[in-house]
């Protein structure tokens, strides 16, 4: 492992970190899953009749793609799991449970195998929809959609340009600059100095087109996700001018603590969940003022998934109020349910104004990058490129 590739994934000992009075998202070992081991399908292929009017009985088994964390069966801890009660509630039981780390994993997975229902990002939920490698889906069979703020419902990136929903959002975030008192500030802070933290995703590319945006408005930047050639160029300028062995790429929402705590990172790309996590332990931190970028999780089923019905149970489970719940309070991400919005992950909301229409309205939600510009004519850059020059930049 070279230098350069090590300072993406060192991060200091923990000493001195501050004390934090919420739970931490726990990470296990990609794959793992402990007492429950993964079974193999050996079922054919071919697809089992669409779900009728009212979904019907389970077929026995369902097999499932999502991101660490995102789903949890005991294997961390045996008050997190969300499998056991689902499977004895509708008699579908998790013959398959494979966690990712990033889209590119995900992506990978995709090709290499066919699940029922996936926990897709916009990179991959728009490839998916334009693959035709997930089937639209009939909301009317999902108790809780009617919950989801019709901005996370109508986001393009669960969507065909028809208006067919493909996606049922699920876990969401956005994308904040955080710094210590006499760091760098601005849009571009997180790009002005070598000790930052930016996530690791090729989507960051949008965060920095953004921040060009108000900085260099003769650019003409408008959609962050939609770039000219000329546009991602200057967009990855910027991430790399100050780009070192000192900056951290993140993955999970602990390395940004670990990067603040250990002195690390003085500014970062981070989550409104970080910025509660300081201001609850003491620390002082500030938020850079002005428009954001976010993402959205969203369950798709298969083309190919051989138990529709109990994928529409698990969209049943997974979109109740009780499972966004849990899994908010475990991820630190933000429900789609805002029935979910309640105890201990009422705070939580409140740092991601889920419950507030406006709010949600000035986030700048991604899709795929796509060569015609999302649909609206001209030529920009599409998702392969941008993947291709992150990869160039993170190495």
């Amino acid at each position: 492992m070279s230098g350069d590739r090590f300072r993406r994934t060192r991060l200091g000992a923990l000493a001195g970190v501050v004390a934090l009075t919420v739970c931490l998202p726990v990470a296990t070992a990609p794959g793992a899953l402990a007492r429950r081991a993964a079974v193999q399908d050996t079922r054919s292929p071919t697809p089992s009749p669409k779900p009728s009017a009212s979904i019907g009985r389970g077929e026995g088994t369902l097999q499932v793609l999502t991101y660490q964390g995102h789903v949890e069966y005991g294997g961390a801890t045996a008050s997190a799991d969300w499998l056991s009660p689902f499977e004895k509630l509708t008699g579908c039981r998790v013959s398959r449970l494979d966690r990712v780390h990033s889209g590119e994993e995900m992506a990978e997975k995709v090709r290499s195998a066919s699940y029922d229902v996936i926990s897709a990002s916009p990179d991959l939920a728009g490839r998916l929809i334009a693959d035709g490698a997930v089937r639209p889906l009939d909301t009317t069979l999902l108790r809780s959609y009617k919950d989801i703020p019709r901005r996370l419902r109508e986001l393009p990136a669960t969507r065909d340009a028809s208006g067919k929903v493909y996606g049922v959002p699920y876990l969401w975030g956005t994308n904040q600059v955080i710094r210590e008192p006499g760091a760098p500030d601005g849009p571009d802070a997180v790009y002005r100095t070598e000790q930052s933290a930016v996530r690791d995703t090729p989507l960051s590319i949008a965060d920095a087109a953004l921040a060009l945006r108000r900085t260099r408005p003769e650019l003409g930047v408008k959609d962050p996700y939609q770039l000219t050639p000329a546009q991602l160029d200057a967009a990855v300028g910027l991430l790399a001018e100050h780009d070192g062995p000192r900056r951290v790429y993140w993955t999970s929402t602990l390395e940004v603590i670990q990067a603040f705590s250990t002195g690390e990172a003085h500014v970062a790309q981070a989550l409104p969940y970080h910025l509660d996590l300081f201001e609850r332990a003491g620390r002082t931190v500030e938020r850079e003022k002005g428009p954001v970028t976010g993402w959205a999780d969203a369950w798709m089923v298969g083309t190919g998934a051989t138990s529709p019905n109990c994928a529409y149970k698990w969209l049943n489970w997974v979109g109740s109020a009780d499972t966004q719940h849990s899994a908010a309070a475990w991820t630190g991400l933000a429900p789609a349910n805002v029935k979910a919005c309640d105890g201990e992950v009422r705070r939580l909301c409140d740092a991601y104004h889920a419950r507030d229409d406006r709010e949600l309205g000035r986030v700048l939600f991604a899709t795929r990058p796509t060569r015609d510009c999302g649909g609206s004519g001209g030529e920009c850059t599409d998702y392969t490129e941008w993947e291709k020059r992150w990869k160039d930049l993170v190495k």
